[in-house]
């Protein structure tokens, strides 16, 4: 697989009860943060912004240095050197050959990618991704959004080569063209989202996904029988029999925190497959 190719090495709402406050995750760190109003069902897209209004280039420049100690260390790292040797085995190169094909990008969009600032988890996350927007030329455009983003991180994002979204999507972003969705430890609710708001064979065969494992939510389900938890669910639940699943390695310490439980997930369905009654 050559990295320096442009083919890859790889009806009316009660107003008492029709809208939902999505705030930050938890885990996340307590700051005060624009609450994102949402009104359930119609998918209205709201603009964000960060709440704090101030930064400084001192502030910038100490988190562009954790950033790129960060990048350095994984780079480094034989788990980046196993992550590389599994995006350039036929299995997935031969799969990111198909998915470009004459787009000649693949979009990469990173959800719920937590405060970069704070933790290194989220650090080690963004590195990741940084580091194979660098190798591979295929990838294209890198969007971030997280409700917890800081206008600092806002900043250090940019200067690093990405877009930081405006418009809080809920996860709910349609692949009209082939997209890699980086989403390592979000919410099964945001990955339900996505599969809902993709719910054909067309658009589900555009998006590979980085992120918990599918097959994790299946066995977790099969053993608490919670309907509720379920019904959070259903598209992930769903989907599984048109999802090939490989899991990385995340075993060494010093990154298990940051991968642990994380596949790949490729979608293929037939063109003419009904997802009417696919539902568990």
């Amino acid at each position: 697989m050559a990295a320096s190719t442009n083919t890859p090495a790889l009806d009316k709402p009660n107003p008492a009860e029709d809208w939902t406050v999505v705030l930050p995750r938890g885990g996340k760190p307590k700051r005060n943060f624009h609450k994102v109003i949402i009104r359930v069902g119609q998918k209205q897209e709201q603009l964000w912004t960060p709440s704090d209004t101030e930064t400084n280039p001192e502030r910038e420049s100490r988190l562009m240095q954790k950033i790129q100690s960060c990048i350095k260390k994984l780079e480094s790292s034989s788990f980046w050197l196993a992550f590389l040797n599994q995006l350039q085995t036929p299995e997935i190169f031969d799969w990111f050959q198909k998915r470009v094909g004459s787009e000649g990008k693949m979009q990469m969009v990173i959800y719920g990618i937590g405060s970069i600032e704070s933790f290194e988890p989220p650090r080690l996350q963004l590195s990741l991704a940084i580091l194979m927007k660098r190798l591979f030329s295929w990838i294209g455009e890198v969007e971030v959004f997280d409700p917890v983003i800081s206008l600092a991180e806002s900043r250090v994002l940019t200067a690093l080569g990405c877009s930081v979204l405006t418009i809080n999507e809920q996860g709910r972003r349609q692949a009209l063209t082939p997209m890699m969705f980086f989403m390592p430890h979000c919410e099964a609710e945001l990955y339900d989202n996505l599969l809902e708001a993709n719910w054909c064979p067309d658009l589900l065969n555009n998006i590979t996904l980085f992120g918990n494992s599918f097959e994790a939510y299946e066995q977790h389900l099969s053993v608490c029988k919670n309907l509720s938890l379920a019904d959070s669910r259903k598209h992930i639940l769903a989907v599984r029999k048109f999802v090939k699943e490989l899991a990385i390695d995340s075993s060494s310490d010093d990154y298990f925190r940051a991968f642990h439980g994380s596949s790949w997930h490729f979608f293929k369905l037939d063109p003419h497959s009904d997802l009417c009654d696919a539902r568990p």
